[in-house]
């Protein structure tokens, strides 16, 4: 389906590089806000730092993914050294497959996580890549993406019927 991501987590924080090491998850492409950070705070770049050095002392390496402008995704990846690609167009496919190819990686080798239904998982399942949906890092977003939530509702509503979303520590099948 569309809209069902592959797997759920509660947060990508909890991402078992052990676990991706044995699926042969070469590449952990990630939305930033309320995924990597919430969108009105900061704090969680610490924790975005380790993330990326988890994951890359385990050969992972980490690409943020987002629909908004470089300069503002620079602004707080660059400091760390972080891949990412702006104006990606999500829910469209285009620049997870583009980056994919770009590090010479297969479909199955990549992992595209985020906190969105309409945008994340729809353009990782388009994509071809396993979708991982994790709980938004606060509860407030943007102004633009409360219309994507509202939305979103309506889907996990149809979604439950046939399989509860439940996130935990650990991967779990979506």
């Amino acid at each position: 389906m569309l809209f069902r991501p592959r797997y759920t987590i509660d947060t990508i924080y909890h991402l078992d590089t052990d676990v991706l090491q044995q699926m042969n998850v070469k590449a952990v492409f990630s939305d930033l806000d309320n995924t990597l950070l919430a969108w009105n705070e900061f704090e969680t770049a610490k924790k975005m730092d380790e993330l990326n050095q988890r994951l890359a002392k385990a050969g992972i390496k980490l690409v943020v993914i987002s629909n908004n402008n470089a300069e503002r995704i620079g602004k707080v990846l660059n400091p760390y050294q972080i891949d990412f690609v702006a104006k990606s167009r999500k829910p469209l496919p285009f620049a997870i497959t583009k980056k994919r190819e770009q590090l010479g990686l297969a479909k199955d080798q990549v992992m595209m996580v985020g906190d969105q239904l309409i945008t994340d998982i729809q353009a990782g399942n388009l994509a071809g890549v396993e979708s991982v949906l994790v709980k938004p890092l606060v509860e407030t977003d943007k102004w633009n993406t409360r219309i994507n939530r509202f939305l979103e509702k309506i889907i996990f509503f149809f979604l439950a019927i046939s399989h509860r979303v439940t996130f935990k520590e650990t991967l779990e099948n979506g």
